[in-house]
């Protein structure tokens, strides 16, 4: 019973249009009366969800990835993209360079929304340009942009990280999330290729030598950023949060000084809007401590644990079933949101089962990655639909077959652990 009051103050909350992170306080608080839990205790979780230092993480990667994502760094990579792709004449060759860049840009951003916008904006009215429908172009670029959400220097697996309390660290996650995001690129990839041939989509076109030399030389300022985060934590010479802080310094240094596309009088509305993000984002981790809290005092962990073993003692039934409610929860609500809920309460189910956290970690940010292509929350499809001036309707009538693709990169990752626990073994840190 008191879970139960729990959940459906939550799920009233949520239906009457109440914020996500005002829900979740007013449904701990709720809670807590309920079960006669000190106010204050509850109020507590407040601070001491978003005091630890492994926060600063987050703000760090927002701003160096807004920098890059606005200050030309998104154009470069296409052009980069661009040459790499025209040399091999492949066709349906400018879907294969969106995906490309969009690789590329994952590992700056750390945000599938921030991708979509970054180089939908670019590479969109290109492809329609030369031909491709906007609806394929659309869902090539959104379907693309789930990358972000596994590739370091992932926004959505440091909230992962901070939801387990630290069990799970950064690093690990961030080695984690490698395989399993160039494995979707490649999936996407083959899909386009399929359908380049299908359709009779153009073939890339070369790139002039001088022109190719002036384009990669421009672009590798902006990869830079990529051994900056991944050599810089793979080698301890910096921490993840080092590495967020460097990472800004040089995306300012590259944008500012080396491009020069951005003005000085853009900046203060960038950092009003990363701040923006970060405030939203502390919010709802602080708030969703309170819930979890709450939630632990009524022992809900335990009794998921039970509720999943009555059902089966197979861990494989158990982490389909996991898929499963994961996909539906990602339709009707928000990642940050859901890590922060689910976490606390089914990791503890998953251990009991044997499954190692940093695989869960990443089964459940891929499960909820396409949840932000699914109506009617999903961020970057809407995102998406805006940039390339198409309907949601349309978009989904066009989107199944890339569905099909990652569901089959799911069921990999989820049930062959190697994809996401081989660097995390190879570099010691499992």
């Amino acid at each position: 019973m008191d879970i139960a009051v729990l959940l459906l103050s939550m799920c009233l909350f949520f239906a009457v249009g109440m914020p996500i992170a005002f829900a979740l306080a007013l449904s701990a608080l709720v809670g807590a009366l309920w079960i006669d839990l000190p106010v204050a205790a509850v109020m507590q979780q407040l601070s001491s969800g978003v005091g630890k230092v492994s926060m600063l993480t987050v703000p760090f990667f927002v701003l160096a990835g807004a920098i890059m994502a606005e200050g030309g760094m998104a154009r470069r990579l296409v052009d980069f993209a661009a040459v790499v792709v025209g040399f091999t004449r492949i066709r349906g060759g400018l879907s294969q360079v969106n995906i490309l860049a969009t690789t590329i840009m994952s590992g700056i951003s750390g945000s599938s929304v921030a991708d979509t916008s970054a180089i939908g904006s670019v590479m969109i009215p290109q492809m329609a340009a030369k031909g491709y429908p906007r609806v394929f172009a659309t869902n090539v670029t959104i379907s693309a942009s789930v990358q972000a959400i596994l590739v370091p220097p992932s926004h959505n697996a440091v909230i992962y990280s901070l939801a387990t309390g630290g069990v799970v660290s950064i690093t690990s996650l961030f080695l984690a999330g490698i395989v399993p995001g160039l494995l979707l690129g490649f999936a996407i990839m083959l899909l386009c290729l399929y359908f380049a041939y299908r359709d009779g989509h153009p073939k890339g076109e070369p790139v002039p030598v001088k022109q190719a030399l002036k384009m990669l030389g421009d672009a590798t300022w902006g990869i830079v950023t990529l051994v900056i985060v991944l050599g810089g934590i793979l080698t301890g010479v910096f921490t993840p949060i080092e590495a967020g802080a460097v990472a800004c310094v040089w995306a300012f240094f590259v944008t500012m000084f080396i491009y020069r596309d951005y003005k000085w009088s853009e900046l203060p509305m960038l950092t009003y809007r990363t701040l923006q993000t970060v405030a939203m984002v502390l919010t709802l981790v602080a708030t969703a401590s309170c819930f979890g809290y709450v939630a632990a005092m009524m022992q809900m962990p335990m009794h998921m644990t039970e509720f999943f073993v009555a059902i089966s003692s197979n861990k494989y039934v158990l982490l389909m079933w996991l898929n499963i409610m994961l996909l539906i929860l990602g339709t009707a609500l928000d990642l940050a949101p859901l890590l922060l809920i689910c976490t606390p309460i089914l990791l503890p189910v998953v251990k009991s089962f044997g499954i190692d956290p940093v695989h869960f970690g990443i089964v459940m940010l891929l499960n909820l990655g396409i949840g932000l292509l699914t109506p009617p929350v999903g961020t970057t499809l809407f995102v998406g639909c805006a940039i390339g001036k198409v309907s949601v309707d349309e978009v989904m009538r066009g989107i199944w077959p890339f569905y099909w693709v990652m569901f089959a990169v799911l069921m990999l990752v989820t049930y062959v652990p190697w994809f996401s626990m081989a660097l995390p073994h190879a570099f010691g840190f499992r």
